[in-house]
């Protein structure tokens, strides 16, 4: 029977490798202990030299066999993931070689280990080699180096179900499935034998079949059968419903080998006049996704890579993710299926095509993307192009013609940033960067393509507009209206499946890209998976609970000329109440007019006046209505630049009414500028149903307090180490960040775990966060804080698997 250990602890690495260091006896002193996934070099915040993980570096483990084991087995290792080209010995001897940092490939040991110990030793060369994908060229983002995914050993029998797939169709009692089974029989073992397939859902045992398996002289037989499964549920983006395939081997009636995935049953289609999932329109509204996080580049376990899609999913309200540009880690895969996030997955490459030799390994690569990943139901297209490179027929009619041959149920996409590119995929994918902010928010698609094949924006934004959390607040706030306004043309637009945004976060990149500090901030949230304004586009268009976020603190210092002229609330509520030190001044709806496609267009407030010029100045309604016209045009023009239609409106009011220019003043300086005013409070409250539903309060704060948040409470250790994201924020007396902190913390991280990255944490745009993994079980002692503001000592809990 077939036994899959995790291979994650034990090991040992040094950043150097020679041929000496093969050998089962070599010296193991100039070695570190490490546990997987684990990075070559842990990198700096900012301001490194990107070449400084690009190296070969030695991974060495002992692997401790016993004789039961091996009788009549093969034995086999399974890399996940390793940047960039990976040499595997056993025992001094080659056992295999692999070129890629995305894809996952299995090194057969069988004949080379013994009864005992085994010493396994990996050279990993992370240099940006010309023949691997996605070198040759430039790429806008880091890949740093390591065994940076999880490696498994598998003892298998001599026969063993080495690839399985199942196809769907819809019929009226369910499903009809057609199963189709790969047996890796290398011994060319002759055997009879039975499969029996289950299908097992949330209700329990759905449907079973079994079938013959003759082995004979063919080492990679493949065998198929079809069978009907009554009552599937269907997997959708509020109900992803999975179901478990189990597949043995029978011989005599006792199980030989079992192999175990699952899956879910989804109508998926990219049409000309949009996406459809089973049988529902669906405008697409989604993030890129980089799989780097701080410090540690790729070298993330389980809960990290899982929280992104639930970041995505549950705080920023997206139904796609692009997996750019490559193939991402299973567990955030995983997530994705659980969560009802539809995915967009992209074989590894930017802009540049290599040789014949750097192309095979580009459709390997492809191979291994589609093989790994076609059981699961949120991806909903193959990306079989290199991100934003030139036509090459010859190149992408493999691609695709790979791509349909492997998973037949799928379309394919090929991501291009300009117009009139030749169409050898399904649907027509394409980065769009046309907006700037005064200019229409996509090109249309005519414009981009004469093909009547589905249309998908793919990127937008980014570069065009790179953010930073601690920028001006008129910048944030044009950061989210630029998002906003790009989907709201997607959604009107007929024939636009919809639009994925770039990106979920800020990544490191080389020195060709990004602020000239490695870091391309082009996220709506930072590289600590924090929110920027922007965030609140995307989180604002959710369906699910209730959001309000507003766009100004309602400092007027903070703003040009001091002018509170228009703040935008970004909510799904229905309406929003505002109010002045705790009297209301006006309710105000969405704004329809602008962005009347949106699923939850924002508030538009450019009245801070509301009544006040009448219970306050005691003018009439008309006089007021009057003042507020002219007091809106100064806000808009300047006094010096009124167009003529407002000096006349204006000077007609004040002759009607009997102001002077003195009095106008006045009121501006009151109530628009608050320059030297006294300051107050802003109320924004949330309406669903006339009622309230959520608030927030704006206005004079000043530094209250420092909070620091886990993102859990218990670590877990079992394939492999744990981690827990910590939170740091420098709040006002209001709760809010403040946007401007540069407060620098100190972390000390005590018992069952260690701390990823710097003890010394500066603040960025008021908040940070950090990373801890875990060291074993027991208590774990967290001390953050500053000689300013104090000290905050938590204490979490490291346990083991049960």
């Amino acid at each position: 029977m077939r036994t899959r250990t995790p291979l994650n602890d034990g090991w040992l690495f040094r950043p150097d490798f020679d041929d000496a260091l093969v050998a089962p006896d070599a010296a193991e002193d100039g070695f570190a202990r490490v546990r997987l996934p684990h990075t070559n070099l842990e990198l700096p915040f900012n301001n490194f030299d990107e070449t400084a993980s690009a190296f070969v570096s030695c991974y060495r483990r002992h692997v401790h066999l016993d004789a039961a084991a091996l009788a009549g087995s093969r034995v086999r290792l399974c890399f996940e993931g390793v940047m960039a080209a990976a040499t595997v010995f056993c025992n001094g001897r080659l056992a295999g070689e692999h070129l890629g940092g995305y894809t996952g490939f299995d090194v057969e040991l069988t004949g080379l280990v013994t009864a005992g110990d085994n010493v396994v030793v990996v050279a990993v060369d992370s240099t940006e080699r010309p023949d691997i994908p996605p070198f040759g060229g430039v790429i806008d983002y880091l890949t740093y180096g390591g065994i940076y995914r999880e490696v498994q050993l598998e003892i298998l029998p001599e026969a063993f179900i080495a690839d399985l797939c199942v196809r769907s169709a819809p019929t009226g009692r369910g499903r009809s499935l057609s199963l189709v089974l790969t047996v890796d029989n290398a011994p060319r073992t002759a055997a009879d034998l039975v499969a029996e397939v289950a299908l097992t859902g949330p209700d329990g045992d759905v449907a079973s079949h079994r079938f013959p398996v003759r082995l004979g002289e063919d080492p990679s037989p493949s065998f198929e059968a079809g069978f009907e499964a009554p009552g599937v549920q269907l997997w959708d983006l509020d109900s992803p419903v999975l179901y478990t395939v189990v597949t043995m081997l029978l011989a005599d009636g006792e199980p030989v080998d079992v192999h175990s995935f699952r899956t879910g049953f989804r109508d998926a289609a990219f049409t000309p006049d949009g996406f459809v999932l089973n049988g529902r329109p669906l405008k697409l509204r989604g993030l890129n996704r980089h799989q780097s996080y701080p410090y540690v580049g790729y070298a993330m376990p389980r809960r990290a890579q899982r929280a992104d899609a639930e970041i995505l999913k549950g705080e920023l309200g997206v139904n796609i993710v692009r997996t750019s540009h490559y193939p991402q880690s299973r567990h955030f895969l995983d997530a994705c299926d659980e969560l009802g996030l539809l995915v967009f997955e992209e074989l590894p490459g930017w802009q540049h095509i290599g040789d014949a030799g750097w192309q095979a390994n580009a459709l390997a690569d492809v191979e291994a993307m589609i093989r790994r990943d076609r059981h699961r139901p949120s991806v909903v297209l193959w990306g079989v192009r290199i991100n934003e490179s030139a036509d090459d027929d010859a190149f992408y009619a493999a691609s695709n013609a790979l791509a349909h041959r492997i998973d037949p149920t799928r379309q394919t996409g090929g991501v291009r940033n300009f117009e009139n590119s030749h169409l050898l995929e399904d649907v027509y994918t394409y980065n769009d960067f046309a907006h700037r902010g005064d200019n229409e928010p996509l090109k249309t698609k005519a414009a981009v393509t004469s093909h009547a094949a589905p249309y998908l924006v793919t990127e937008h934004n980014g570069h065009m507009f790179p953010t930073k959390k601690f920028d001006t607040e008129e910048r944030r706030t044009e950061h989210a209206l630029r998002h906003l306004r790009v989907l709201e043309q997607a959604y009107a637009t007929p024939g636009v499946a919809g639009a994925i945004g770039w990106s979920m976060t800020d990544y490191n990149t080389h020195a060709e890209f990004g602020s000239g500090d490695r870091v391309c901030y082009h996220g709506v949230l930072d590289a600590f998976r924090l929110p920027k304004d922007a965030a609140a586009a995307y989180a604002s268009q959710a369906d699910d609970g209730v959001y309000l976020a507003v766009s100004s603190r309602m400092n007027p210092g903070e703003l040009d000329e001091a002018k509170i002229g228009r703040v935008y609330v970004f909510t799904n509520c229905e309406a929003v109440r505002l109010s002045l030190g705790g009297e209301v001044i006006g309710t105000h709806l969405p704004d329809r007019t602008r962005f009347g496609h949106l699923p939850h267009p924002p508030v538009v407030i450019d009245d801070f006046i509301g009544d006040r010029l009448v219970r306050e100045q005691g003018l009439s309604p008309a006089a007021a209505a009057g003042v507020k016209r002219l007091l809106a045009a100064v806000v808009r023009y300047g006094d010096k630049a009124l167009p003529l239609r407002h000096q006349a409106d204006g000077g007609l009011t004040m002759l009607r009414h009997g102001l002077s220019r003195d009095d106008v003043v006045a009121l501006y300086n009151r109530y628009v500028s608050g320059w030297g005013t006294p300051s107050r409070e802003y109320t924004f409250e949330g309406l669903v149903g006339g009622e309230v539903v959520c608030s927030t309060t704006l206005g004079p704060s000043h530094s209250a307090a420092l909070v620091v948040e886990p993102d859990v409470t218990s670590l877990v250790e079992d394939e492999t180490y744990d981690v827990c994201r910590i939170v740091v924020r420098h709040v006002d007396t209001l709760g809010h960040d403040l946007p401007y902190s540069t407060e620098a913390v100190t972390v000390e991280v005590d018992g069952a775990a260690s701390l990823i990255g710097p003890a010394v944490l500066p603040l960025l745009g008021g908040s940070t966060a950090f990373w801890i993994r875990s060291d074993g079980v027991g208590p774990i002692s967290i001390s953050v804080g500053s000689q300013r503001l104090g000290r905050h000592r938590l204490t979490l809990q490291s346990t083991g698997n049960g």
